[in-house]
């Protein structure tokens, strides 16, 4: 039986394209300057868009990081690294990125345990998916200030919905000023915000887990693989494109998180929720101090680069294309 007779599923027939280019290096396609040309033409007008709106105002940053400049005046004053000195004494600036690495592990995890939960929800068969889903991505469709003030009422100490839950239910009520209250202020914006992101990481690993082939998880089920063992044996190692994103993605939004931090507490109280981007706020509005902000910004960006670096790293290649293609080769 030939290989032409056979039916190969996607990540098959990509593995098998790869090994019949191991087995013939020297079948190259032959280059088509025009076709070269139209390529370039039609990626020219995003590639100019994303140089002007990216690239340049990059570059700016990291060019104003390097000045004492308010802002507010066209006198600014060249003082190299000294930004980024100050920036490794200040107390504030570790507070804030603390808070981040917080946001980052533990919300982040809570944020894909619960869309993973939902995930499989959502790929059920019944009546009540269709259902589900607009609830699930209700929160996507509402304004993060919305979100801040809606969350704001639930926690409100007088007359907020959790602390009427509590009550109901004759629970210790010695916490009701849950954002007042430093013990407690950083959880509470984290459960606001892993309130309205479960919702969008959910889809997305919905879609990745309706690409499993069904074969696969029939093929667990025989083998005897069932519950948390089928989950990470199979379905886990088949999420690999989906992992990779839902990580980079929720890892730069959490470094990224300032309008549900700015609106609900401001930071306080005392700094308890100050995040690297209401300091960078603080520092720039309040203080009119733009060129420690920007270094505040372009010391975001290298945390969030290397937070990237180190997951992509972590996660690794995808090992069921490294599986498949060892089977065909051989």
């Amino acid at each position: 039986m030939d290989k032409d007779s056979i039916r190969f599923s996607p990540a098959e027939q990509t593995a098998l394209k790869r090994a019949d280019s191991h087995k013939n290096p020297r079948r190259k396609s032959k280059r088509n300057p025009g076709r070269s040309m139209f390529i370039a033409l039609y990626l020219a007008p995003a590639l100019i868009l994303y140089a002007v709106f990216v690239v340049w105002p990059l570059i700016q940053a990291f060019q104003f990081s390097m000045y004492r400049w308010s802002g507010l005046s066209n006198q600014s004053t060249m003082i190299g690294l000294d930004n980024f000195r100050a920036l490794a004494h200040d107390d504030h600036f570790w507070n804030a990125l603390k808070h981040n690495i917080w946001l980052e592990i533990v919300i982040g995890v809570l944020v894909v345990i619960l869309s993973l939960v939902v995930a499989h929800a959502l790929i059920a068969k019944g009546s009540s998916v269709k259902w589900l889903r607009g609830v699930i991505l209700f929160p996507q469709m509402m304004s993060l200030i919305v979100v801040a003030i809606l969350w704001m009422f639930i926690y409100n100490p007088q007359f907020g919905l959790l602390n009427a839950i509590f009550g109901a239910l004759h629970m210790p009520g010695d916490q009701k000023t849950w954002l007042g209250k430093p013990d407690t202020a950083l959880a509470a914006v984290g459960i606001a915000f892993a309130w309205y992101a479960v919702g969008f990481y959910a889809m997305l690993f919905a879609a990745g887990l309706s690409g499993i082939p069904a074969e696969v998880n029939e093929a667990a089920e025989l083998d005897g693989a069932v519950g948390l063992q089928k989950f990470f044996k199979v379905t886990w190692a088949n999420l690999w494109a989906m992992k990779r994103i839902v990580a980079v993605h929720l890892t730069i939004t959490v470094l990224n998180v300032f309008v549900l931090v700015f609106i609900m507490t401001s930071g306080g109280p005392d700094r308890a929720t100050d995040v690297l981007l209401t300091y960078l706020y603080e520092r720039a509005f309040t203080d009119s101090n733009f060129g420690y902000a920007t270094a505040i910004a372009v010391a975001n960006f290298a945390v969030a680069m290397v937070l990237t670096l180190i997951i992509l790293k972590a996660i690794g290649r995808d090992p069921t294309e490294a599986r498949d293609f060892k089977r065909l080769k051989t």
